[in-house]
């Protein structure tokens, strides 16, 4: 086989400006998959910070440091991160709000002008690139 395989081929008809145009939204959501994943870390990383300040707390407490204990416990931990959430009302929130939304419409725009097809302008852009015929370079992982 040459080229791309048949589901990263561009439709008859498609036009360059409409593959263009997918491409930039397709670039757009991996942005926003990135920014969750760091919202996920983000998430994550506060979460230990929470449980790491319990020990800390309980560390001073040993230590004979009572009063600024109760004060971290009482004023910090357990504390929402942002008014009346904790990260994982965050992430919820984002993923069922402008994330949902986001993975709907773009499926939606490949669906209606590509026929659901994924990465043509990426697939394009390879079968630019690549060296054909040469090792490392073939179009599909059927063509090694």
């Amino acid at each position: 086989m040459t080229g791309p395989d048949p589901d990263h081929r561009r439709p008859e008809g498609v036009d360059d400006a409409t593959v263009e145009a997918l491409g930039k939204l397709s670039e757009a959501l991996e942005a926003a998959e990135v920014a969750r994943g760091h919202l996920y870390t983000f998430h994550r990383l506060s979460g230990t910070t929470d449980l790491t300040l319990g020990d800390a707390v309980r560390q001073l407490r040993d230590a004979g440091h009572a009063d600024l204990a109760d004060r971290i416990d009482r004023e910090l931990v357990g504390r929402n991160v942002i008014p009346g959430h904790w990260t994982f009302q965050i992430v919820e929130a984002y993923d069922d709000g402008y994330y949902a939304t986001f993975k709907e419409l773009e499926r939606a725009a490949r669906d209606e002008l590509v026929g659901g097809r994924r990465h043509l302008y990426e697939a394009e852009m390879k079968e630019e690139r690549r060296t054909h015929g040469a090792p490392g370079h073939e179009a599909t992982p059927d063509d090694v």
